[in-house]
């Protein structure tokens, strides 16, 4: 790619053309459920041989559609990830473009350099040197285009050849030994052919979407072909409780929950189908309950960064937009910061988080999350493409208990932990966490009520009358020592006074610290 192409690149005209491959697998997927709703028919009304035959010839008209259906996301995966590796690489050329005028160096229409001779009285051994440095980062920045150019051809031609032999499947050889670790996972994926790959997600995508190890793009495709189907289900189990004879209370009750399940995922398909910005990922979605969803926004697997987000108590699928927004809010600071890297956030709500305060009270929600949580980090390090990213995992309110009870009873796999809004992480100090204290960091709002949380209510509400909204007005909070504490160990940062949800507000320098931390220690020396 030359230089004046990267300038004219647009990676915005990639996203949509991969948005218009996505909608077009939208609707290739209700084609192949029409069929298998006509599949279903044929086996309620019609027996024998000739109903065999019919359901036959139904289920072998609906697996091209289905297997089409998949590589066309993954169609839309691939020209969306082109667009982010441009935006990156013209993000490289922008800097190197602007360090040009300060060095007094030139830059000609094919974007060779050289001392700009109209200065006068400059070190030219240093104008040389100079020229040199932005000639390199010039060049970085075509590499780094050129390179995501010929992996994207060469994996649409991976497509391609794919579509010219039928889309084909065909079930693995081998299965996969139960309660596997996601490293395991990784190596058995690896080593299953593109048709076997291809036949697991057509046919199990329940499994596949949820299994850690699996990369991320094929948990995206396993998991997109399931939303309708979900939504669907939730939609007759509605109808289903208005028609039975439960108590009025009951069945208002239920219809709440299910409508707010609904609600969720029409928020999460509403983001997966957004044409601009980063690309979502969804990596699991459990309509059971108060439901639960792992959503990312841009690709872990291919980022530099990763952040894991844990929300906290009132945390459903019902109530998911919030949650998205902070995911949203993050992965945008982190580009405006250095968009030169590439980073990836993700929220993660696969745990019962509480509804109550009563429910708040108690470690065991934390305590279950753990062996979740756990595996899921140790899943993106298995499945991330070239050198590890730098991974983060960001736990507020219940959630920072739940980070910090995971790090210290399972360990997480993860650089630096961050804590915001915490009512204790489940520990007295920052080296029990299984990481240095020096990338353990901790966040709490001068008015952010947590501050207040501690073991005795009365002594809790006294204090807030004589010193309201003072920072570290406890030293132990109810789930332990407060983690903004200097006895602690940890590092701390400050931001605007937000309360308790605050802190992903745009402007606050909270918002900033966070996605500093994301960038990697290069960028702690910014924090505040």
């Amino acid at each position: 790619m030359t230089y004046l192409q990267l300038w004219r690149a647009d990676p915005a005209a990639w996203r949509a053309a991969g948005a218009a491959w996505n909608q077009l697998a939208v609707g290739v997927g209700q084609r192949a459920a029409e069929l298998g709703t006509v599949a279903s028919r044929v086996a309620d009304g019609w027996r024998g041989s000739a109903g065999s035959a019919a359901r036959g010839h139904v289920r072998a008209l609906r697996d091209p559609l289905d297997a089409a259906r998949l590589a066309f996301i993954e169609t839309d995966q691939v020209l969306s990830d082109f667009a982010s590796a441009l935006a990156r690489a013209r993000a490289m050329l922008a800097a190197a473009v602007a360090a040009a005028a300060p060095a007094h160096v030139e830059i000609d229409r094919a974007g060779r350099t050289a001392p700009d001779v109209t200065v006068t009285g400059i070190d030219r051994a240093a104008a040389l040197h100079a020229a040199g440095r932005v000639g390199a980062a010039i060049g970085a920045a075509l590499d780094a285009a050129a390179a995501a150019d010929r992996a994207t051809a060469e994996h649409l031609g991976r497509l391609g050849a794919a579509a010219a032999e039928g889309w084909p499947t065909s079930p693995p050889r081998s299965g996969l030994p139960v309660g596997a670790p996601p490293v395991v996972v990784r190596r058995w994926w690896a080593g299953l052919s593109e048709a076997e790959r291809r036949w697991l997600i057509v046919h199990q995508p329940a499994y596949v979407g949820r299994l850690d190890g699996v990369p991320v793009a094929a948990r995206d495709q396993a998991n997109r072909s399931l939303l309708a189907a979900q939504r669907a289900a939730l939609v007759r189990e509605r109808a289903a409780a208005v028609r039975t004879a439960m108590p009025r209370n009951a069945a208002v009750s239920a219809s709440i929950r299910l409508v707010g399940l609904m609600s969720g995922i029409d928020a999460v398909d509403a983001r997966l189908s957004t044409p601009s910005g980063e690309r979502a990922y969804l990596l699991s979605l459990v309509p059971d309950g108060d439901g639960r969803v792992v959503l990312a926004v841009g690709d872990p697997d291919r980022a530099d960064n990763v952040l894991t987000y844990v929300p906290g108590m009132t945390a459903d699928l019902g109530a998911v937009r919030d949650d998205l927004g902070r995911t949203e809010a993050l992965a945008a600071r982190a580009a405006a910061l250095d968009p030169t890297q590439r980073t990836s956030t993700v929220l993660w709500l696969d745990y019962d988080a509480p509804s109550f305060l009563n429910e708040a009270m108690f470690a065991s929600r934390a305590h279950e999350a753990g062996p979740a949580l756990h595996r899921f980090a140790e899943g993106l390090r298995a499945t991330h493409d070239g050198p590890p990213a730098q991974q983060v995992v960001l736990g507020h309110s219940y959630g920072a208990l739940t980070v910090g009870t995971t790090a210290r009873e399972q360990g997480l796999a993860a650089d630096d932990l961050i804590f915001v809004g915490a009512p204790g992480v489940g520990t007295d100090h920052a080296a029990t966490l299984g990481l240095p204290p020096a990338h353990v960091w901790s966040s709490t709002a001068a008015n952010d009520p947590i501050a207040y949380l501690a073991p005795s209510w009365k002594s809790s509400l006294a204090d807030m009358r004589d010193h309201p909204f003072q920072i570290h007005a406890h030293e132990h909070l109810w789930f332990g020592r407060n983690p903004t504490h200097p006895d602690f160990g940890g590092q701390v940062f400050t931001g605007a006074a937000g309360g308790h949800s605050g802190y992903w507000r745009s402007g606050n320098d909270a918002l900033d610290d966070m996605a500093r931390i994301a960038l990697g220690p290069e960028h702690f020396g910014e924090v505040r």
